[in-house]
């Protein structure tokens, strides 16, 4: 959904799923502060096969949803068209750090989850342009990562717009197979974690020329 600011005339985009049915957004112009409301969008079919199965790891509590939409609560619903995104779930404070220096060089708009409960409420609310996922955040199995597995389930147009990179102990950095296992976009095992802003700025350059095609494809229709 595209909206104008009445008091500024801007373009502001948000997206369709943000604003529950029925009820009325009010949200602050990013550009003068102007106050604006925005009425839900119709009510769309909603799959929810692909969380059902997350209900052993993470609760919700859905009360929030039952409410009028605050924006103040989810401040990145309304940034900017060309604003980019991340969310970034690492459980060491030191290399979060690291981490998020280099997402800020990019100039991401940053979302840091305190847990993985915490991680998906805000993937319901907003798709991130980029996650970085360190596989044992928020669990002692890597194998079974909250997260990864919502991640598998979601449909395909709305993950190949999300780029993943794992960071993980267990494999090489660029490792295609291991990141095709893993249902992500990129593999950076900690030993190179100084290196984070070359491999990342790397796999995004691949990962933009990989998916370019398809996307102006779907653009077309």
């Amino acid at each position: 959904m595209k909206i104008t600011c009445e008091a500024c005339q801007k373009g502001i985009t948000i997206p369709d799923d943000k604003i529950p049915p029925g009820k009325t957004a009010s949200l602050t112009c990013p550009h003068c502060k102007h106050k604006i409301s925005v009425s839900a969008p119709p009510k769309a079919d909603v799959d929810i096969s692909q969380i059902d199965s997350l209900e052993e790891f993470f609760s919700f509590d859905d009360q929030a949803s039952q409410d009028d939409y605050d924006s103040a609560e989810k401040p990145f619903d309304f940034v900017e068209e060309e604003g980019k995104t991340a969310l970034l779930c690492e459980p060491d404070p030191a290399l979060r750090e690291k981490i998020r220096e280099v997402l800020e060089v990019l100039e991401y708009h940053i979302t840091v989850p305190e847990n993985g409960r915490e991680a998906l409420k805000q993937m319901r609310y907003h798709a991130y342009d980029l996650m970085v996922l360190n596989e044992h955040f928020d669990t002692n199995n890597p194998d079974v990562n909250g997260i990864l597995i919502y991640l598998e389930r979601l449909n395909m147009s709305i993950r190949r717009n999300i780029f993943v990179a794992l960071i993980t102990q267990r494999f090489r950095t660029m490792d295609h197979m291991a990141a095709f296992q893993k249902s992500v976009n990129m593999i950076v095992n900690m030993s190179n974690i100084d290196d984070f802003d070359k491999i990342l700025r790397r796999g995004l350059a691949d990962s933009d020329l990989f998916y370019r095609v398809i996307k102006e494809m779907v653009a077309q229709r």
